[in-house]
């Protein structure tokens, strides 16, 4: 059974220095939630399996930004 609580963790690019934080829940069927960090009450970025694995190859084909 999948659970229905989302189990947040932080993404392995976020640096440790408190600056640029994003966490996900990919183990929710059927969507993956996105946080900020420094603002978890601020709301949350609601996404489609397909269209955050699409923003992740992308990102991986960017690179990092700054």
């Amino acid at each position: 059974m999948e659970s229905m609580t989302p189990q947040w963790r932080k993404s392995s690019r976020s640096g440790g220095n408190g600056g640029s934080c994003v966490e996900v829940a990919d183990n929710m069927p059927g969507v993956v939630l996105v946080r900020d960090t420094k603002d978890r009450d601020g709301g949350t970025l609601h996404l489609n399996p397909g269209a955050w694995q699409s923003f992740v190859d992308l990102a991986k084909k960017i690179g990092p930004v700054g």
